[in-house]
């Protein structure tokens, strides 16, 4: 072969490596999404859809695997002990990293030495919602009507999570006598409040917002730093002069503690882009769900300062799981 035929060769075969995706893996590899919640809901429905779109550029194949039990916490154990080598990651909401850690005395893994951030995928509010019916039209008309009563009934989807603890967080600051009630999913609390059997719910924003569309509940205001587009009627806490209640629940993705660079650019560089299609979009916006990426060093800030922001609200609500 000649010189020139030599360096033709060489320069074709660098265009041809350019030109494929900086996150190819080997061929033939298989990569497990780890999730911590069971098929169907909304974690589950955004790591399959993630999935979908990286596979054949993250790797050929990649499983989501549903491993539910303990409030998200057998997953991240499971994450904690695999490999660093790519072969897995974990899809994770923000409470099993920021809250779990002042509620449980014992707590199998540690959310800022046992793992690799890579980046959040997506975001969502919460509503504080009454029956239409309620005669506070607004945050401050719900103030103004609670205070004096001896108490006012609310409910979440769970105790020990974001929306209990923004509970929590709303009654000290605003000095009202609020009882939480401990439901077991949204639905229920939904059902309950539209029956009247209780005053107010927060809730992830997607559930009370057909009922607030259909005129058979009223959300006064939601956790997101913007008004949503399909709700341009409901102000942020923050344009209500709670501007600390900022506050949204969001799945990031983590690798087992140790990821070299080769393993943690390539599914960063994944994710992003998979973020950026129509398809993932659309999937999310009708959850009422944002997409957001970060670069690793800046989500593991995001969880750092989280939790330190939960510590106090949660200590001071003095509640703690029964296990």
């Amino acid at each position: 072969m000649s010189e020139i035929a030599r360096r033709t060769a060489l320069m074709a075969l660098g265009a041809a490596a350019l030109a494929r995706p900086a996150f190819a893996q080997p061929a033939g590899r298989t990569v497990r999404a780890l999730l911590g919640w069971p098929p169907g809901g909304s974690s589950d429905i955004v790591a399959r859809t993630y999935a979908e779109k990286m596979r054949g550029t993250l790797a050929p194949n990649i499983v989501v695997e549903n491993r539910p039990g303990a409030g998200g916490r057998i997953a991240l154990e499971a994450a904690k002990a695999a490999p660093a080598d790519g072969s897995l990651y974990i899809q994770t909401p923000a409470s099993m990293l920021t809250i779990y850690p002042h509620l449980y005395r014992t707590l199998r893994y540690d959310a800022l030495t046992d793992f690799t951030p890579v980046t959040t995928v997506c975001a969502f509010p919460f509503a504080l919602t009454v029956r239409a019916d309620h005669p506070a039209k607004t945050l401050a008309e719900f103030i103004a009507w609670g205070r004096g009563r001896p108490q006012i009934d609310w409910a979440s989807p769970s105790p020990g999570t974001m929306p209990h603890f923004l509970g929590v967080q709303f009654a000290r600051q605003t000095g009202l006598a609020m009882n939480h009630i401990p439901y077991r999913g949204g639905a229920p609390v939904m059902t309950d409040v539209l029956a009247g059997v209780i005053t107010a719910g927060i809730n992830v924003l997607s559930e009370p917002t057909p009922f607030h569309l259909g005129g058979q509940m009223r959300i006064l205001a939601i956790s997101s730093p913007q008004r949503v587009a399909r709700l341009p009627d409901v102000p942020t806490f923050a344009e209500s002069g709670f501007a600390e209640f900022t506050q949204q629940e969001w799945f990031g993705i983590l690798l087992p503690a140790g990821a070299a660079p080769a393993v943690l650019n390539p599914l960063h560089a994944a994710l992003v882009a998979a973020s950026q299609t129509a398809e993932v979009r659309d999937v999310l916006t009708r959850l009422e769900f944002s997409t957001e990426t970060m670069t690793p060093t800046a989500f593991a800030e995001r969880i750092r300062t989280e939790r330190d922001f939960w510590g106090p609200i949660v200590a001071a609500s003095g509640f703690r799981p029964e296990e």
